[in-house]
């Protein structure tokens, strides 16, 4: 039985179907972790993944 701390496996790519002519970007890593983000690599400025971004908002929204 897998941990539940475990979480999902690695993001490999967005699920983009290849019948909607879309092409498919490698997510951007996190700057802090560098663990996948839900971003392209062609976004620009801090890119976190959603574990980084939410400690990162519990941290501002608790410094007053």
């Amino acid at each position: 039985m897998a941990d539940y701390r475990d979480g999902p496996g690695p993001r490999t790519g967005p699920e983009v179907s290849e019948t909607a002519g879309a092409t498919t970007e490698p997510f951007a890593e996190c700057v802090l972790c560098r663990e996948p983000t839900e971003y392209p690599e062609s976004h620009k400025g801090v890119t976190l993944c959603p574990v980084c971004e939410w400690q990162e908002a519990q941290r501002t929204s608790c410094s007053g």
